[in-house]
C-alpha cells in the first residue's frame, strides 16, 4: 500500500528554520510529480512548492519564494522542503503530496512559528 510519511516539523521562533521530509513506500517514486502543501486552521489547503518527478523544474507560491526550497532524491523515495527565515503566517500543518500521476496524500506534519 501507499504511504508518504512526513517528519521535521516543529516550533520555532520567527527568522529561524526547519527542513520537512517526506518518505515515500508503495510507489515507484521516481516517477511522480510531488508538492508540499500547507494548511492553517481556519484555511483551506494550498500548494506551498512543486517538484518534478526529474527534479528539474520547481515552483513555489508567491509568499515562499526566496525562503523556501523543495528538492529530491530518488534514491532514497525522499522529498525535502527547506524552509529558512520563517514567519509567523507560515504556521500550519504541512503535506506531501504526490500530484502526478495519481494524487496520494501523507498524514502531515506541524510547524508552529511563535515567538
Amino acid at each position: 500500500q501507499v504511504q508518504l510519511v512526513e517528519s521535521g516539523g516543529d516550533l520555532v521562533q520567527p527568522g529561524g528554520s526547519l527542513r520537512l521530509s517526506c518518505t515515500a513506500s508503495g510507489i515507484t517514486f521516481s516517477v511522480y510529480d510531488l508538492g508540499w502543501y500547507r494548511q492553517a486552521p481556519g484555511n483551506e489547503r494550498e500548494l506551498v512548492a512543486s517538484i518534478d518527478h526529474g527534479g528539474t523544474f520547481t515552483d513555489y507560491v508567491e509568499s515562499a519564494k526566496g525562503r523556501f526550497t523543495i528538492s529530491r532524491d530518488n534514491a532514497k523515495n525522499t522529498v525535502y522542503l527547506q524552509m529558512n527565515s520563517l514567519k509567523p503566517e507560515d504556521t500550519g500543518a504541512y503535506f506531501c503530496s504526490t500530484t502526478y500521476p495519481y494524487i496520494h496524500w501523507g498524514q502531515g506534519t506541524q510547524v508552529t512559528v511563535s515567538s
